[in-house]
């Protein structure tokens, strides 16, 4: 298989299957891996973890593995794991013999080979967090690396995540990031929950993605905000339903928390109050992430995750934040009134004339009323209803009574 064919993306782990992938950033540190600790992610409505926070050797990410397969939970090994961070971090792929700090592409290959070999016996791997927020000189390397694991292990995820930003010299980075690593996933991060407020430019920055993970034909993912760091604050269960549902209106087929563990002082950037403390004790936090994660997100994005996005608009967004698109009515929403909103529009990967509605309130802190009204083409009006994971039949024009940061899911079809 050669990195210009296309991803196989259902045999992908997290990417394929019904499951809507939800992660954490920053897990238990060494002290901490146990079952205890992992059952508590579980728990949680977690499905995957991202290694890190001192996991530093091959010894350390076993039993980790090991641990996450008892209680269900997939695994991306990551730069702490030495070899992976020598090739990435510390070198460039390369077989340029007057490169510095290189290495081949067949040691490279040999490195991966080897922890493949130490990893893929786990039933919890599921593949490489390649490199974290990679600057644009690290692409070929971070395009190599995904190229070898594509070639060594087809089923096995190779995933890059990438630092956030806005306007055309932001997209061209992303497209950049595409074009030189052809990567299967395409995934950013933001925190917006900011002290000032909302950060308003997040909604640029998830347009911009959204637009070229649909032009690439690859999933998108995101990380949400579950601590306070660097004029950040600890955001409420309302930030986080709206960091969520948002993510979800632009698109988004993955979901990852940052962080569980509170990184330690040491760190810098004055990090508190995530999920779990950096003692182990668990915050508000914790609940708040689990009714999220197991009353909504995972039965919603079930829904969601096979759908493609065919738009996302803002209706009674006045001012319109930089970058959006103004809702315009058609043949399966006439009317939007009330309060502002978030809508996002999906179909069927084979288009059978069907349309997915998420309508998610616009505003972090204050409940909304808003009015639908379906067109034409929506002969038949469901909405979702999470606790029986199912449909029921609605109105032609719909009350909603919108929680902050709180959402609603409609499939509108033919006769």
């Amino acid at each position: 298989m050669t990195s210009t064919e296309p991803w196989p993306l259902a045999d992908l782990p997290l990417v394929g299957g019904p499951d809507f992938p939800i992660g954490i950033f920053w897990p238990p540190h060494p002290f901490e891996i146990n079952l205890a600790r992992y059952q508590e992610i579980a728990n949680s409505g977690m499905t995957f973890l991202v290694t890190g926070n001192y996991m530093f050797d091959q010894f350390i990410n076993r039993r980790a593995l090991d641990l996450a397969g008892q209680v269900g939970l997939k695994v991306l090994v990551a730069s702490p794991e030495p070899r992976l961070s020598a090739i990435t971090s510390v070198l460039s792929v390369t077989d340029d013999v007057n490169a510095q700090l290189r290495i081949s592409t067949a040691d490279a290959r040999r490195l991966i080979q080897q922890m493949l070999d130490d990893y893929r016996s786990f039933p919890a791997f599921a593949g490489f967090d390649v490199f974290d927020e990679p600057p644009p000189p690290k692409f070929p390397t971070v395009g190599a690396v995904t190229a070898l694991v594509r070639e060594l292990a087809p089923t096995y995820l190779p995933y890059s995540n990438l630092v956030p930003g806005n306007g055309s010299g932001y997209a061209s980075f992303v497209q950049n990031f595409i074009d030189t690593v052809r990567p299967p996933v395409l995934s950013f991060d933001r925190y917006p929950i900011l002290q000032s407020g909302l950060d308003l430019n997040y909604f640029d920055n998830w347009a911009i993605i959204r637009r070229a993970g649909l032009a690439a034909g690859i999933p998108t993912w995101t990380y949400i905000q579950s601590v306070k760091f660097a004029g950040r604050v600890v955001p409420n269960e309302s930030q986080l339903r709206w960091q969520v549902n948002t993510s979800l209106a632009y698109g988004c087929k993955g979901i990852q928390y940052f962080t569980w563990w509170t990184p330690e002082v040491a760190r810098g950037e004055g990090f508190e109050s995530a999920i779990i403390t950096v003692d182990g004790d668990r915050t508000p936090l914790y609940d708040m992430a689990t009714r999220l994660n197991k009353e909504w997100l995972t039965p919603v994005g079930r829904e969601l995750k096979p759908l493609v996005s065919v738009s996302t608009t803002h209706a009674n967004d006045t001012p319109l934040p930089p970058g959006v698109d103004a809702f315009r009515p058609d043949n399966y929403i006439r009317r939007v009134e009330g309060g502002a909103v978030v809508i996002g529009q999906f179909r069927a990967a084979t288009d059978n004339g069907s349309r997915w509605v998420l309508v998610a309130n616009r505003s972090d802190r204050s409940d909304t009323t808003v009015h639908l009204t379906f067109g034409s083409t929506a002969a038949r009006r469901e909405q979702f209803r999470t606790n029986t994971s199912d449909y029921a039949t609605t109105a032609g024009t719909v009350s909603l009574q919108l929680a902050a940061g709180g959402a609603a899911l409609f499939r509108l079809s033919p006769a």
